[in-house]
C-alpha cells in the first residue's frame, strides 16, 4: 500500500478513500523490491482483480442510477483487470511496470481455476474466464500499454477517475487448459 499511497495519493492527488477499495480484499498483488541495500524497499506494484467487475456505466456515466444497475456485470465475457500499476518516481524508466504486468499475466494464464473460483465466491455461479484482460489506462500511458500488447477500445470512450482522464484497453492472453 505504501507505493500506491505515494504514487496515487501524494503525486497524483487521488483521495486516499478512493485508492483503497472493495476490490483490494479479493485481488492478487505483485510487488517489486529494491534489495540493493540491507533493507528490501518496495518500489513497484500491480493489482489483478478477478471477475466479475462492476458495470462500466458506473464509472463512465456519473448520471447513471446505480440502483438500476447490477453490482457486477455478468452479462458479458468475464475478464480480469490490471489496476493500481505504480512505480516509485526514482525507479521509473527501468521497465519495472512491464515486468509487473508480464508477471501478473503469466501467473493468470496458469491459474485459471483460482481466478474462476474467486469469481464464483462473489456471484455464486461458475463463469469461464478465457484470457480477456482490461486496463483502465491513464491517457498519458496509452503508448506504454500498447507496447505491452493492449489495444484501446474507442467504444469505451474517455472518462474521469479522480481527476485523471482514462481509457479502456484490452488484451487477450493464452490460458493453460483446465485440469
Amino acid at each position: 500500500m505504501a507505493i500506491r499511497l505515494k504514487v496515487f495519493v501524494e503525486e497524483q492527488h487521488v483521495s486516499a478513500s478512493a485508492e483503497i477499495d472493495d476490490d483490494d480484499s479479493r485481488s492478487w498483488q505483485w510487488v517489486i523490491y529494491d534489495s540493493s541495500d540491507a533493507l528490501k524497499t518496495p518500489v513497484a506494484v500491480v493489482r489483478l482483480v478477478p471477475p466479475p467487475q462492476a458495470p462500466h456505466e458506473l464509472i463512465t456515466n456519473s448520471g447513471a442510477d446505480a440502483s438500476l444497475l447490477p453490482k457486477y456485470d455478468t452479462a458479458h465475457e468475464p475478464y480480469i483487470k490490471l489496476t493500481r500499476v505504480a512505480v516509485l518516481r526514482e525507479y521509473r524508466g527501468l521497465g519495472l511496470g512491464q515486468r509487473l504486468v508480464n508477471e501478473a499475466l503469466g501467473w493468470a494464464s496458469g491459474h485459471v481455476e483460482e481466478i474462476e473460483e474467486a469469481c464464483r465466491r462473489v456471484v455464486g455461479k461458475e463463469l469461464k474466464w478465457k484470457g480477456l484482460v482490461l486496463v483502465h489506462a491513464q491517457v498519458q500511458l496509452e503508448k506504454m500499454y500498447e507496447r505491452f500488447g493492449f489495444v484501446t477500445d474507442e467504444k469505451m470512450g474517455r472518462w474521469d477517475e479522480e481527476g485523471i482522464e482514462h481509457i479502456g484497453m484490452w488484451k487477450r492472453i493464452d490460458v493453460e487448459p483446465r485440469s
